[in-house]
């Protein structure tokens, strides 16, 4: 109640891991699972967590509660650069083409005029979007 009054205090998204699940019964495996915002795994058997470069569970959900979408950036005449995607959230600056373009560069946002955009998010590929359009996970 005292934080709707006072409006004053943020919240932000959590994620429980419960590890060494390899030394309990699967019951209680299970009972863990069903918890709202957990993950359970192992380390040491790598069940739901893999190596730092590989994907799994948990940095599937980490993805989802954080908000992080990748945005493919490309130059005009080459191909895009698929290798490092910009990552943007929705949580702090949002996903739209201005936070792109704040994220890169102020100079960016300044000259900006319109974006190519290739993707989910676009009605056709490639569509003419304006700073306020919203970008979807994988975007070019």
């Amino acid at each position: 109640l005292v934080d709707v009054i006072q409006g004053n205090r943020e919240y932000k998204p959590c994620l429980y891991l419960y590890n060494k699940i390899d030394t309990i019964t699967i019951e209680e495996v299970d009972q863990l699972a069903r918890m709202p915002h957990s993950v359970v795994g192992s380390v040491n058997e790598h069940l739901n967590i893999a190596e730092p470069l590989e994907d799994d569970l948990l940095k599937q959900k980490m993805w989802e509660y954080l908000g992080l979408t990748r945005i493919y950036t490309k130059r005009k005449g080459s191909p895009p650069d698929l290798e490092e995607p910009v990552i943007l959230s929705e949580i702090r600056r949002g996903t739209s083409v201005k936070s792109l373009c704040t994220n890169i560069s102020t100079q960016m946002l300044r000259d900006f005029n319109y974006a190519l955009v290739w993707g989910t998010s676009a009605k056709h590929s490639p569509q003419r979007c304006g700073l306020n359009h919203n970008l979807d996970d994988q975007d070019v």
